[in-house]
């Protein structure tokens, strides 16, 4: 599978379900916003995080060079996989056209050399 590193530093913020979205999440090229009824989770890139606002900083991501066809099955398995047996934690995010991986920045040398060495492939 051919993969991408997103070049944004990413950082994750969490609200009550009830918070308005905040525009300055919606204002880099990469942005993920989940509302629930329990929560409203934000992963964005750390730059258009105001400051003073509590956010988990150093997070970064790689994609599926898309688009996938929807009826394909066992993408994120077949890279979460080798992650979880060298103990990489990740979050999945699942688009209309690809799927990211969402991972510490201080594991993303690492996650690279697992998934080169899974048969997987990095656009330079």
């Amino acid at each position: 599978m051919k993969l991408r590193i997103l070049d944004e530093a990413l950082s994750v913020v969490h609200y009550n379900p009830d918070y308005p979205i905040p525009v300055w999440a919606t204002g880099g090229p990469f942005f993920s916003i989940t509302r629930t009824q329990d929560e409203l989770s934000i992963f964005c890139c750390t730059r258009t995080i105001p400051e003073g606002i509590q956010a988990v900083h150093g997070w970064r991501a790689f994609m599926v060079v898309g688009p996938i066809d929807l009826e394909l099955s066992g993408i994120i398995s077949l890279l979460a996989m080798p992650l979880a047996a060298k103990q990489i934690p990740i979050f999945s995010i699942s688009t209309y056209e690809t799927d990211y991986m969402i991972l510490r920045d201080h594991h993303l040398d690492e996650a690279v050399d697992v998934l080169l060495r899974a048969g997987h492939s990095f656009e330079s």
